[in-house]
């Protein structure tokens, strides 16, 4: 990372909640990312469950917090700012982060500044892989996004229209019962049986423009998998090379369109390999740098909170307390980015 801890005491708090993980992560001002802690809400059976997640958050917060400032070696009067996911993302989850990052920026008396999800997620991409203007395709399992920087906002070039892609593959993982396969998480048990597939199987394939709909891909996958008439490496592999196709086709049509020299892969989603090969290689095609953030940070996490919310703090943001309600809808080209020229 960059930066060196020690610089003036000048730090931030960052509390990420949009959904299943409560994270705690704080950084300087010069952008080292002294700890980045996470707690997860797990589902005992099904998706995420808003209010008991948010119930989890609540529970985890004090615990989570400590362990954050034992492991940073700092304490709370070291801090300068406090930054909390202000949006996009699940209601009570939000407002139940929201609500530890007034408390604390009160307690404290530092400044609170509300962070957009989605641009934390491009920003500790960009700080991570030393990314300066990228396409980025954002995939996670609440968000497909590809966008790029331009007129002062992450404008979004494409998204998609239903399902983001990483509750498709989810959905797919818990119909097929592989959520608890050799304790890995779905998406990646997913990934593991793609690679002993090698059989093509043709499934809906839909990409409108330069938005794209899971919801077609998901319904056939789900019904070959019940038909039991094809080996489920097999199914995985199909399901999984054409949903990436999509991600690519329009990921790479930005690209030409922008003629950024720069693509950036960030999001929970992030961590595959399969994905990771085939943007690297229509990036190589149009001589761009091919960069994907860390799998520590790859997922929801509060060090990007904190680092984004040190961006804003900088460039002259801050979210008073009466104006610090929670957006669910945030949508990424609704921020200002001034950070960015």
């Amino acid at each position: 990372m960059k930066g060196k801890k020690g610089d003036g005491g000048r730090y931030c708090l960052g509390i990420e909640s949009t959904a299943d993980d409560f994270g705690v992560g704080m950084s300087t001002f010069n952008g080292e990312v002294l700890v980045n802690v996470i707690s997860t809400y797990a589902a005992e059976e099904g998706g995420i469950h808003p209010r008991e997640a948010a119930r989890h958050h609540a529970e985890t917060a004090s615990k989570t917090l400590k362990e954050a400032f034992t492991k940073a070696e700092i304490k709370p009067g070291d801090l300068a700012l406090i930054a909390f996911s202000q949006g996009p993302g699940m209601g009570p989850c939000l407002r139940t982060g929201a609500t530890v990052a007034r408390a604390l920026a009160s307690y404290l008396n530092v400044p609170l500044v509300g962070v957009n999800h989605l641009v934390a997620h491009i920003e500790i991409g960009k700080l991570t892989t030393g990314a300066e203007d990228p396409v980025t395709l954002f995939v996670s399992g609440g968000s497909t996004i590809v966008s790029a920087f331009d007129a002062g906002r992450y404008r979004i070039f494409g998204e998609t229209l239903d399902i983001a892609v990483g509750n498709c593959i989810d959905v797919f993982a818990r119909e097929a019962g592989l959520r608890s396969r050799e304790g890995l998480p779905a998406a990646a048990t997913v990934e593991k049986l793609a690679g002993q597939g090698g059989k093509l199987f043709s499934l809906p394939y839909t990409v409108k423009g330069m938005d794209l709909s899971f919801s077609g891909l998901l319904t056939a996958t789900v019904r070959l998998l019940h038909e039991r008439k094809c080996r489920l490496e097999d199914l995985c592999h199909s399901f999984q090379e054409t949903a990436f196709s999509m991600l690519t086709e329009v990921t790479e049509r930005a690209l030409a369109h922008t003629e950024k020299k720069e693509v950036l892969l960030t999001g929970g989603v992030a961590a595959n390999k399969r994905l990771q090969s085939m943007i690297k290689a229509i990036a190589e095609e149009h001589y761009a740098k091919f960069c994907v953030v860390p799998k520590e940070f790859a997922l929801d996490n509060g060090a990007m909170i904190a680092w984004t919310g040190v961006l804003a703090y900088t460039h002259g943001t801050v979210t008073p307390i009466e104006r610090s309600f929670v957006k669910l809808r945030w949508r990424l080209d609704e921020v200002e980015i001034p950070w960015v020229k």
